[in-house]
């Protein structure tokens, strides 16, 4: 059976998809240009044709991975309905105890980030757009009387930091916090950081 040519677009979301899975296998500083080809039953040469170094491959694994969970958080943002159910539906789902799935792929994207100015820079754009979505829509909800907050940019770097930290937590030591009791502190910090009371917000 001959074997279907792909376009080169779709030969590189084939590497990036690969490039992911063994990320979550080996983590990123074990993951070998060699695990990636081996994955596809492809060459060496052909994954450096497509991303010439090892860390432009991981750099760029990150941020199609990341840039899937952007467009959902677009999505819930972009919803017709008041700020406050987009802004606490949004929250609810990136926080680790919701739905995302990215938590251990950014984990290891901070991580190497520490060392590789490559992915540094993807990792520190897409952050900022996560900040900068969850402020346009705190921001709408002051501008509509929906709640009170002086520092819409602050209140999304508090609140990300919050959801980060407990990301780490319940993603790197398994039961260190319940999870009933991270959606409580996440809850108790949107509605204090809305000038709400926390019976408002999760009504």
């Amino acid at each position: 059976m001959a074997r279907v040519r792909l376009s080169v677009a779709e030969r590189r979301e084939a590497l990036l998809r690969a490039a992911i899975e063994q990320i979550g296998a080996r983590g990123v500083a074990a993951v070998r240009i060699a695990d990636v080809a081996s994955a596809l039953g492809v060459s060496n040469a052909l994954v450096l044709y497509h991303f010439s170094t090892k860390e432009k491959l991981m750099a760029a694994a990150f941020a199609y991975a990341a840039e899937g969970d952007l467009a959902h958080l677009r999505k819930l943002l972009g919803r017709r309905t008041t700020a406050l159910r987009r802004l606490r539906s949004a929250v609810r789902w990136y926080a680790p105890t919701g739905q995302a799935k990215g938590w251990r792929l950014w984990i290891e994207g901070w991580a190497v980030a520490l060392r590789e100015s490559t992915l540094r820079e993807v990792t520190q754009d897409l952050d900022e757009q996560w900040k900068a979505a969850l402020a346009e829509v705190i921001s709408e909800g002051v501008a509509a009387g929906e709640f009170a907050c002086p520092d819409p940019s602050g209140t999304a770097l508090r609140l990300t930091a919050l959801l980060d930290g407990l990301a780490v937590q319940l993603t790197s030591y398994a039961g260190a916090v319940p999870t009933s009791r991270a959606q409580e502190w996440v809850d108790d910090a949107l509605a204090r950081e809305l000038g709400l009371d926390r019976e408002t917000l999760i009504s």
